[in-house]
């Protein structure tokens, strides 16, 4: 069982499923002449190769801390959720374009064979997508798989709408139309977790309010200042922390229980599961929460 309860079954099968979907869209496309059709078949294709690695780097990121990776390898699945949602815009600008040319080009749809590959597609990319369903909320690189999966599902039911509309008025340029409406949704669900990956690699400070963190932290009894915070994401649920606090010069036997209520407080109030806390007599003290030279030296 890996994270989350997925395991290396599920991804194999949602594997094997793209794989078919493509297959049979890219033959349904190219007798039917529907432009959504082999675009969803090229789109299957790609969430093929986006299960396969979101399974590696889900497994890699199951590794725990070693000398080389202290922080362990949590980041190899932020990575994924990136190079994912890269390839789903991509994949997105390059049918809007075609989708653009076809309207101005129209050409002949086969209505008929256009909705019975949709609707068994449809039933395909629903079932993968159920099948990765119980991990996506709290992991951005399933999350990514799961929105390629999802974005596939709701492609299929405009597909079908799309042959429906064709099979009974001939109405051709409704395929184009529906490519670019799931192309910009695509877009649009794929953003955020392009932002939000970004936003980790960079080491970006998580939403937090360190006034209040400060103003909790000097409540204790031992606590005399708070100074210079570091806070930075090892991937989307795993918050790292570190302060200085200015104490009396105690021995350290009496400096280690304030430590574990520092803590406990960051951890249950904030959700801060790793903190590293350096206690001071006088350094630092009434300077700057977060601390502002670029010479580390000076740290």
């Amino acid at each position: 069982m890996t994270q989350n309860g997925l395991t290396g079954g599920r991804f194999l099968l949602v594997t094997v499923l793209n794989v078919v979907i493509t297959a049979f869209e890219l033959i349904g496309g190219l007798f039917s002449g529907s432009l959504s059709l082999l675009s969803d078949a090229f789109h299957n294709l790609g969430d093929a190769l986006s299960v396969v690695l979101s399974y590696v780097a889900h497994r890699i990121g199951g590794r725990q801390q070693s000398r080389t990776n202290t922080f362990g390898y949590r980041r190899a699945e932020i990575l994924a959720a990136l190079l994912n949602s890269g390839i789903l815009i991509i994949v997105s600008l390059v049918l809007a374009i075609e989708a653009v040319r076809r309207l101005l080009h129209p050409e002949p749809v086969k209505g008929d064979i256009m909705l019975l590959v949709a609707v068994i597609s449809f039933a395909a990319n629903l079932l993968s997508t159920l099948l990765l369903n119980k991990g996506a909320k709290h992991n951005l690189n399933i999350r990514a798989t799961y929105l390629h999966l999802l974005s596939d599902a709701l492609a299929s039911v405009g597909v079908i709408v799309g042959a429906i509309l064709i099979t009974i008025w001939q109405i051709s340029w409704v395929d184009p139309v529906i490519t670019i409406i799931v192309a910009g949704y695509i877009t649009c669900e794929s953003w955020p977790i392009i932002k939000q990956t970004f936003r980790i690699l960079m080491e970006a400070a998580p939403n937090l309010d360190y006034e209040a963190i400060a103003h909790d932290i000097l409540q204790l009894p031992e606590v005399e200042g708070v100074h210079h915070i570091h806070a930075w994401l090892i991937d989307e649920n795993n918050i790292v922390f570190s302060v200085h606090v200015n104490m009396d010069n105690l021995p350290l036997a009496k400096i280690e229980p304030t430590y574990r209520q520092i803590e406990k407080l960051l951890c249950h109030r904030y959700g801060i599961n790793h903190v590293t806390v350096q206690a001071e007599c006088r350094r630092g003290m009434g300077t700057d929460l977060i601390h502002k030279t670029n010479d580390w030296r000076h740290e």
